[in-house]
């Protein structure tokens, strides 16, 4: 028994080494002066630290416009990923109709079809209806890729419930809606506010789509903008990393905050029995 706990702390200290070095450099190179910067010399820790990066960021870029921009496709995404993945993730486990496993299946496909080849079909499609360059391309776009996961995770944490719940409450006289908002609903919290989070962090965090819909800057979200602080093979890393650690502060306050039932529903999520 002593071993394995040793094992398991070796095991979880190198993790930890593995995932937060590279946070501190990040913070400790965003403190960094520029003759440490440029300096041959590594600094384990800025001596003396500035804050000039931050400030630059601030008040020489566009990066507010950036974080705006990023919140409120983030914030649409999940939301409407939250409802459609909740109606969808209910209705296949719960309501019996012809076809009903066959679009359970294909909503796992669907998950498993890489994004990257489907950006040409989107594009062509919302060039058509004219949302290229325009913060609702990315809206339309993301629970594209995010609705198909967020109900096959919901869609384990529907069946981990007990039927008899929502058939008493239907003997009670509610509805099929009253009691999928009022038993059902409450019930599935961890499983929905975990899905929230991984469509929350999967468009605060993308790339490729940002990059190919929009083209504006004043539109640009933060993965997109960063590129605005490379001219080249020049590279802005202090306020690079800078603007790295305020873009990474939202997604660890929301993990830390609700890391419980992030696990509980991902842990109800993997039921399928």
């Amino acid at each position: 028994m002593a071993g394995r706990g040793v094992l398991a702390y070796g095991f979880i200290g190198l993790l930890l080494l593995v995932v937060g070095v590279p946070f501190y450099w990040m913070v400790n190179t965003s403190l960094k002066t520029s003759a440490q910067l440029q300096s041959l010399t590594p600094y384990y820790y800025p001596s003396p630290a500035t804050l000039r990066n931050y400030a630059a960021l601030l008040g020489t870029t566009n990066f507010l416009t950036w974080i705006k921009n990023s919140a409120l496709v983030a914030v649409g995404a999940t939301l409407v990923t939250v409802v459609v993945s909740s109606l969808a993730g209910y209705s296949l486990t719960r309501i019996r109709y012809p076809g009903r496993r066959v679009l359970a299946t294909t909503v796992l496909v669907v998950y498993l079809v890489p994004p990257t080849l489907l950006f040409i079909p989107l594009y062509t499609v919302l060039k058509s209806f004219d949302l290229v360059n325009s913060l609702w391309a990315l809206l339309v776009a993301y629970p594209t890729f995010t609705v198909p996961f967020c109900t096959w995770l919901l869609m384990g944490f529907f069946r981990s419930i007990p039927r008899d719940l929502e058939e008493a409450a239907m003997v009670d006289g509610a509805t099929r809606l009253g009691a999928f908002t009022r038993v059902i609903l409450p019930l599935t919290t961890p499983g929905i506010l975990a899905a929230a989070l991984f469509a929350f962090t999967l468009a605060w965090n993308e790339f490729l789509y940002a990059l190919v819909f929009v083209h504006n800057t004043e539109l640009k979200t933060i993965p997109v903008g960063l590129n605005d602080l490379m001219f080249g093979d020049i590279f802005l890393w202090g306020e690079l990393m800078a603007a790295s650690v305020l873009t990474t502060l939202p997604v660890i306050a929301l993990y830390t905050y609700l890391q419980r039932y992030m696990v509980e529903g991902l842990t109800a999520g993997a039921v399928t029995g």
